[in-house]
């Protein structure tokens, strides 16, 4: 009887100790979360399948059947899973800065945006930054960084919902060293603008973004970006651009796009592909040709577009580009002069013959004023020029000529240009991504002091919803494809893109059945439905359809961040 007392205590320390350590052991979660059973579409444009999709930290670790326990564990049964999507085109840069949570674009899957359609938030100079405070409209901030890296900083600082990326300006760079007056660099100032470009490129730009209808980006010949180009090659980036044209010279715009690949060596991208104006919508067959045989060459070049009839942009696309010469303020002083007035006027109502008339392509019932900067002004929104000009008893002419003397700025306007046929052929286009063009909003606040385009709130879901699910063009796995694995490898984005171990975890859950647009041009604040949960990071952004509040989203830096001097 005295050995068992003896050894009492130790064998009951050690049943004890097995008692704990035991259940721990077998309890301690693998992963943070566990999406169980949905159908998950990898971004690789394979059919999907059913199982489970983990994370850990910031980063997926598996996916198939995964076994072991999770912090947290969300059924996805009949919901598709895919990887967050890219939003080729955004002009998120100063509605993050207003409202970092990147509502209109989240709640469509968007975990990522891609800012730089010719004018990027750096590099900046001490007159690019008056001006530019100067000229904000419904949303104002402090310019508080120079760079475009300092801005990527800023940014993750104040914190924001998406991941963000960017393009430097070619306008940018122009505007840093040559202001905003037509004229041509010479070799000294070019110098200066090729290491702005690598400057940019070092701090994690994805290459030179142009946008050649609007003054002063149009300033800038073939030669010039070529120039700018090659040094975001040299760096691992490319070209995208919208073109000198989308209508009646889109030919032409095409075969300058493609010079500009071939003689940089930099893969080009045409922005927001689109034939402009009715007598232009027999183009796309050819135009596609020539993309076509340019691949087939050798050059890689793609392509993005939004899923509507009409795009946005200001009555400063309505007006010849020599009146704008010298910037915003020169042009709205020019507009006061009768005799200015009247030859602007006169080429208003013409194909421009070496500018792009978006006013001749849509004419003034075809387009809704939607965004003014003077309180007094704002009860035109959603009216067109036509009804305005009426209302005044005015010429549309002069009456756009007015609206942007009494506003103060290039007016936002939509204009009606493209044909419905042509969207449903573009979308099956196995190059095409696709951009909003738009910023991302949110429906209350400062936003709702202004009208917005429906891409804002709709571009990605009634693609998903209307285009795939309804009408069928192309299978969903075909189209989560074109948002995510497409773009990203476009872009140079290495781990982002893909449901893959190893890739971080930017993940959409959204139900194939629901998805769709809410927004109209009537009413374009409303969210789209049908997203439930968006993860950044790891980190859950959208939860149950409603935002979590979570600002984990980081700057994405193409190939040549840190290696390119």
């Amino acid at each position: 009887m005295a050995t068992p007392r003896r050894f009492a205590p130790s064998l009951l320390l050690l049943c004890s100790s097995m008692l704990v350590a035991g259940p721990i052991a077998a309890q301690a979660p693998a992963y943070d979360l566990i999406i169980r059973g949905g159908t998950i579409y990898d971004g690789s444009g394979k059919p999907p399948v059913v199982g489970d999709l983990a994370i850990k930290d910031d980063r997926i670790v598996a996916v198939g059947k995964v076994e072991g326990t999770a912090e947290r564990e969300i059924a996805a049964k009949g919901m598709a899973v895919a990887p967050g999507f890219i939003n080729m085109l955004s002009w998120a840069t100063e509605s993050l800065i207003a409202d970092p949570k990147s509502q209109s674009d989240i709640r469509q899957g968007v975990t990522l945006e891609v800012m730089g359609e010719g004018w990027s938030m750096g590099p900046m100079n001490a007159t690019m930054k008056r001006q530019e405070t100067e000229r904000q409209g419904d949303i104002k901030y402090p310019i508080e960084w120079t760079t475009l890296g300092d801005y990527f900083g800023w940014l993750e600082k104040r914190g924001i919902s998406t991941n963000v990326a960017s393009f430097v300006g070619a306008a940018t760079v122009r505007v840093h060293e040559l202001g905003e007056g037509d004229v041509d660099p010479n070799p000294e100032q070019l110098g200066r603008m090729r290491a702005l470009v690598r400057q940019a490129m070092n701090e994690g730009a994805m290459g030179v973004g142009s946008s050649i209808i609007y003054a002063p980006g149009s300033y800038a010949e073939t030669d010039e970006l070529v120039a700018l180009t090659s040094e975001a090659a040299k760096c691992g980036g490319m070209y995208i651009s919208h073109m000198r044209s989308e209508g009646d010279r889109i030919e032409e715009a095409v075969d300058e796009l493609i010079e500009i690949s071939r003689r940089s060596g930099a893969p080009a991208e045409i922005y927001h592909l689109k034939m402009a104006g009715r007598s232009n919508w027999g183009k796309l067959d050819a135009i596609v040709k020539k993309i076509e045989d340019a691949r087939a060459a050798g050059l890689r070049i793609t392509t993005d577009m939004y899923t509507y009839t009409a795009g946005a942009t200001g009555l400063d696309a309505a007006m010849p580009t020599w009146v704008q010469a010298g910037g915003l303020e020169q042009w709205i002083e020019r507009l006061k002069d009768p005799a200015i007035r009247a030859r602007v006027s006169e080429e208003m109502k013409k194909p421009g013959s070496d500018w792009e008339n978006l006013y001749f392509g849509a004419g003034a019932d075809k387009m809704i004023l939607s965004g003014f900067k003077n309180d007094a002004l704002k009860p035109l929104t959603g009216k067109t020029l036509a009804e305005v000009a009426k209302m005044r008893g005015k010429s549309p002419e002069e009456t756009a000529m007015d609206l942007v003397v009494e506003d103060g700025s290039r007016v936002g306007t939509v204009y009606f240009l493209m044909s419905e046929d042509n969207v449903r052929k573009q979308i099956q286009l196995p190059w095409m991504s696709f951009g909003s063009d738009a910023a991302s909003q949110a429906t209350e606040g400062v936003f709702l002091k202004s009208g917005a385009h429906p891409r804002t709130y709709g571009n990605f879901a009634r693609l998903l919803g209307r285009y795939v699910r309804d009408e069928k063009l192309i299978p969903l796995e075909q189209a989560v494809y074109r948002l995510t694995t497409l773009p990203a490898t476009n872009l140079g984005i290495k781990d982002r893109g893909a449901l893959k171990p190893g890739y971080y975890a930017d993940v959409v859950v959204f139900d194939p059945a629901t998805i769709g647009d809410r927004s109209t041009f009537e009413k374009p604040h409303q969210y789209s439905v049908g997203v439930r949960d968006v993860f950044v990071n790891g980190v859950a952004v959208l939860r149950n359809g409603e935002h979590s509040g979570a600002t984990p989203g980081r700057a994405v830096r193409g190939a040549g961040f840190n290696r390119c001097s």
